[in-house]
């Protein structure tokens, strides 16, 4: 089956930020709220809807799309940065093969994720967007783990290639069929990274991903594996850096020449009292010193009757003041989860538009 470098209806060349909807929901958010936030396309892991409520439920529902009513483009995570999360992190709760990954729970369920099983799932939760399951590592894993984690995430790329055709069958032509992308691994090392891209492009997706860990031990940007990532895969395929989130790191990301990025920072952040601005009067990604955090627990926004961000539209700003945010968040209120959620998002949204402007200029 010959996959081609596209991108399913929705989706275009400029760089989006995705939020991860874990669990088929975004926290404090129903899908029908996500498009006036900003949000295009969203990342539900496969690996932990398969546990709850269950593939089958899910199908039932109408598949996970009709379930959560999102009309948007949904990604699903192939499961393999659970091989990082919940195994290479803690050895008692699994092992890593050549046929995939063991999972072992503290209640005493255990799981067998295959290349094979990563695409039935998928395929069944009816995502547009499906991973490779890849053996996902950190950057400062020894080098004896980088080249097996290569070697298994080549050998499974083609397992789950051959999966997807057979699985497909009579849509292959289909031009609304769902879209197949394998993951570059290989840690900091050049020619690890050339050996697992050289390969899946051989082997022949509709787009990629950088996978791995994207920060060094001390939390930076590794930002020359992404763009040596980049520059390896054709510019005609899209390119997403899984794991990122900040809002430097996208738009770092973004200038490189990757298309999307996905996180459950921006998120997680609003609902823990973060919220993200422009420094300046105008929004701007120019210099080293655009981006600052407001820390909405801090007294000082107790009695400040200004939005979160002059600059910014989003319905947050253009009705609630930091006051009155205060206030929800100090109350621990629903509703702030849901109007700090917003605003992020739409600050998320604000960055892949100044770099696209960039791009484009």
């Amino acid at each position: 089956m010959e996959l081609r470098p596209t991108l399913p209806l929705g989706v275009t060349e400029n760089p989006l930020f995705v939020p991860d909807a874990t669990y088929g929901a975004i926290k404090g958010l129903g899908a029908d709220e996500l498009p006036a936030a900003g949000v295009r396309v969203l990342m539900a892991n496969a690996f932990h809807l398969m546990r709850a409520p269950g593939v089958t439920r899910i199908k039932a529902l109408g598949g996970l799309k009709k379930m959560m009513g999102w009309p948007g483009v949904l990604m699903t995570d192939s499961g393999g940065f659970q091989a990082l999360s919940l195994i290479r992190e803690n050895a008692g709760r699994g092992r890593i093969t050549s046929r995939g990954l063991d999972f072992a729970f503290e209640d005493g369920a255990k799981v067998q994720l295959t290349p094979e099983k990563a695409i039935t799932t998928q395929l069944r939760l009816g995502g547009d967007i499906l991973f490779c399951l890849d053996d996902c590592t950190r950057p400062e894993d020894p080098e004896a783990e980088q080249i097996l984690s290569v070697e298994r995430t080549i050998a499974w790329a083609r397992a789950c290639k051959d999966a997807f055709a057979a699985q497909l069958g009579k849509r292959e032509r289909d031009p609304d069929r769902p879209r197949l992308w394998g993951v570059v691994q290989g840690g900091t090392s050049p020619e690890l990274r050339r050996q697992c891209a050289g390969a899946l492009l051989d082997i022949g997706f509709d787009g990629y991903g950088f996978g791995g860990w994207p920060l060094d031990s001390d939390g930076k940007l590794l930002t020359d594996t992404l763009a040596l990532v980049r520059d390896l895969i054709p510019a005609e395929f899209p390119l997403h850096a899984l794991g990122v989130g900040h809002p430097v790191s996208v738009a770092a990301c973004g200038r490189m020449g990757y298309t999307l990025c996905d996180s459950a920072l921006p998120t997680r952040d609003a609902r823990r009292g973060r919220l993200y601005c422009f420094r300046g009067d105008v929004p701007t990604i120019e210099g080293d010193d655009w981006f600052k955090t407001l820390y909405l627990a801090d007294e000082v926004h107790a009695r400040n009757d200004a939005p979160i961000s002059q600059q910014c539209e989003c319905l947050t700003c253009r009705t609630y003041s930091r006051g009155y945010l205060h206030h929800l968040f100090k109350r621990d209120e629903p509703l702030y989860w849901r109007l700090a959620t917003i605003h992020n998002l739409w600050f998320m949204r604000q960055v892949t538009d100044l770099v696209a402007a960039e791009r484009a200029a």
